[in-house]
């Protein structure tokens, strides 16, 4: 998605440990009328797929997904990191590493939101190693429920979570891959 790579390249910082920091527009600081734009375009993407649930974990995917939900008319489930006293019953659980934090997390999502009849699409900001999704994979299915597709905003293409996610036969769209992050230069897959 050519605004998001260009808006990547105006605003984003690339710190040291391969690390992009897009907080002024994208994960911290939003930019509504780009996310806007980003549901739309990931609406145009999964048009054809039956979407009951948009999944996705706390708390950097829950904008992007509230906005897509909206052209998809469905509703928004978030895995959450921690357990909360007001979470009752029976929940999913499945364990993430955070590469951006370097610690685990385990994610927990209420069995009454996710079932074997919901079909659903995964989205999130960033995939770099893919721990975050594979614990959504796994959560969706303990409940048995189809996973559609996988939309990421920004896929470090040089690490091997969207590599993975392709092999093993993911339907997988990342609105902007990035190649490289040599030197503060940003170089996008093409």
């Amino acid at each position: 998605m050519e605004l998001l790579k260009q808006r990547i390249i105006r605003d984003g910082v690339v710190k040291p440990g391969n690390i992009l920091k897009v907080d002024s527009f994208l994960n911290h600081q939003i930019d509504i009328r780009l996310m806007n734009e980003i549901g739309k375009e990931l609406k145009k993407i999964f048009a054809d797929k039956p979407v009951t649930k948009i999944l996705t974990i706390e708390a950097s995917g829950i904008a992007i997904a509230s906005i897509a939900a909206q052209y998809f008319d469905v509703p928004v489930l978030f895995a959450k990191k921690a357990k909360s006293q007001n979470l009752d019953g029976d929940l999913f659980t499945s364990v993430v590493r955070s590469y951006t934090y370097g610690k685990d997390y385990t994610i927990t999502v209420s069995k009454k939101f996710l079932t074997s009849d919901d079909h659903v699409i995964i989205l999130d900001d960033f995939l770099a190693v893919g721990s975050a999704m594979k614990g959504l994979i796994d959560v969706c299915k303990q409940a048995g429920a189809t996973v559609e597709g996988i939309g990421i905003m920004v896929e470090k293409g040089f690490q091997d979570g969207g590599k993975y996610l392709r092999e093993n036969g993911y339907n997988l769209h990342s609105l902007a891959i990035i190649e490289n992050m040599e030197d503060g230069t940003i170089t996008f897959r093409e």
